[in-house]
């Protein structure tokens, strides 16, 4: 039974500033505005490079385009903010020297769902669930944050755990910074009578259970961690940590700090996954987590030894979870085999999946049916073509060094294509992986120089000057057996509006060249 509390959202007629008009900027600014609040949404870019985006927004929200005005600041209630905006931009700064709070689009999210007062047990489908009978685990207050953080692996991981849940009959809201914003899902899901009692009359106590998800799930970046305050998800994860983001943030321990705030807020009762394979990982959890007098249960991953969770051994996935009544301790849960997403890093990210579900009581028929029929994201390791016996492979999503290195461990006889934006990246690290992997080199973008410097004595290298012809030079320099990789190893916004288009541009590059062969 879902119960009810008398507790209203304190949003109502409070004056909030939105900063940044993207995606989870729009969602925000919505959902407050359907919640009551008076809300102006500010953006320093001119607002002919923002049409589309104030299209999306409701009459009610209040625009202001080429700058962030000091006095609109300092009038607010709150200021929410998007996740590429630097929270040490003079008008934040003020107001925080004010004490007007500033929280970013997830803290928004989690503190609207918990506003909500909802107590009791989750809505699951048991019409259509398999829910295993070895699961202890009781269904959480509804709904509960899963949250999903790491340098790479995070969209594959976070739609797995989504997909599990669906199929084990559960209500899932999945956003973040997969490319959905959490805002913009909540309003969606509570503009009718059945969601989540924010419709015309705006009265957030009309709610009903059976619209309600059971689970949040969310994809986390280190950006949206930073200005978190009270989120604290049921089931947190951190996949792994590499160097990245080094352009935004002044060394690597600020970076892995961001990081290690998705379990900041959580306590016992609360799971948190680990991946025990990586260092950084295991050294924040050291260092942040035995100090703890109060701490979650801490359950981990593996594909070089046994653990408490989930392991790789002899090419089968383990479930080696005490809690449950498995007829061994040691349960063979998959073949490596069985999964379709293939690579080192997608092993690691099904069995990162794989614990999220079973510890949100996930039956193990839903998590195998997933591994086996799950085909990929776009853009991470994804099969192009083949041209003269040439495999072509699209990993756009590849936005750091930590990312081509486990992309390159998968795969032999690569020419790989690299560069773009650096963002503050150490090229150096990939020297062995490039020398014992890497046939040729072929760089485009503002980073190629760096990267020459780099690995300029490990393979061959090959500049140019557009996807195109970089797709042309690498199918050159490749054999038959060969693979060609993009791998960039850098952001997009040099010459691409984002890596989806980076990765799309390079798709049509292979098929106007495979079509030319013909």
């Amino acid at each position: 039974m879902i119960l009810v509390e008398e507790k209203k959202m304190t949003f109502r007629d409070k004056n909030i500033v939105v900063v940044g008009l993207a995606r989870s900027g729009t969602g925000s600014a919505n959902l407050l505005s359907e919640l009551g609040a008076k809300v102006i949404i500010t953006d320093s870019k001119p607002s002919n490079m923002l049409e589309a985006n104030i299209k999306k927004l409701l009459p009610s929200v209040k625009v202001i385009t080429d700058g962030n005005p000091q006095e609109i600041f300092d009038t607010a209630d709150l200021i929410v903010i998007s996740p590429g905006v630097p929270l040490n931009i003079p008008p934040l700064e003020r107001a925080k020297i004010k004490g007007i709070p500033v929280i970013g689009e997830l803290e928004l999210a989690y503190q609207i769902i918990q506003g909500l007062g909802i107590r009791g047990q989750g809505s699951i489908k048991k019409d259509k669930a398999n829910i295993s009978s070895l699961t202890p685990y009781p269904l959480p207050p509804t709904p509960s944050f899963i949250g999903i953080t790491g340098t790479n692996g995070k969209s594959t991981t976070t739609t797995l755990v989504d997909l599990m849940l669906t199929e084990g009959g559960f209500n899932t809201l999945l956003g973040g910074n997969i490319g959905i914003a959490l805002t913009e899902e909540i309003l969606k899901a509570g503009i009718s009578d059945q969601g989540l009692g924010i419709s015309k009359e705006k009265d957030p106590s009309r709610i009903t259970p059976h619209s309600l998800p059971d689970y949040i799930v969310t994809e986390i970046s280190s950006f949206q961690l930073e200005t978190i305050k009270e989120f604290r998800p049921r089931i947190a994860a951190l996949l792994n940590i590499t160097p990245d983001h080094l352009d935004r943030y002044e060394n690597i321990q600020e970076y892995v700090d961001a990081k290690a705030r998705i379990f900041e807020n959580q306590a016992s009762g609360d799971f948190l996954v680990l991946n025990a394979d990586d260092p950084l990982v295991m050294e924040v959890r050291s260092e942040k987590l035995e100090v703890r007098s109060e701490k979650p249960d801490i359950f981990y991953f593996s594909r070089r030894r046994e653990v408490e969770g989930i392991y790789l051994k002899d090419e089968i996935i383990y479930c080696n979870l005490s809690h449950l009544s498995l007829p061994t301790s040691h349960f063979p849960l998959i073949s490596q085999n069985e999964i379709k997403i293939q690579g080192v890093h997608n092993i690691e990210n099904a069995m990162a999946a794989s614990l999220i579900a079973l510890l949100a009581g996930c039956s193990f028929d839903a998590v195998r049916k997933v591994l086996e029929e799950f085909p990929g994201l776009e853009h991470r390791l994804e099969f192009v073509s083949e041209i003269r016996g040439v495999k072509f492979i699209n990993d756009s999503k590849g936005t750091n060094v930590g990312a081509v290195a486990k992309s390159l461990e998968g795969f032999n006889n690569v020419v790989l294509i690299m560069g773009g934006l650096d963002k503050g990246s150490d090229f150096s690290v990939l020297k062995d992986l490039v020398r014992q992997k890497v046939k040729a080199l072929v760089l485009l973008g503002k980073a190629k120089d760096k990267i020459v410097k780099a690995l300029g004595d490990v393979t061959e290298i090959f500049m140019t000057d557009s996807i195109v012809s970089a797709v042309e030079l690498s199918l050159s320099k490749a054999s038959e057996g060969d693979v060609v990789m993009l791998s960039p190893g850098c952001a997009s916004f040099d010459m691409f509006q984002d890596f989806e288009d980076r990765g799309r541009k390079f798709k049509e590059a292979v098929k106007l060249i495979q079509n030319s062969k013909l």
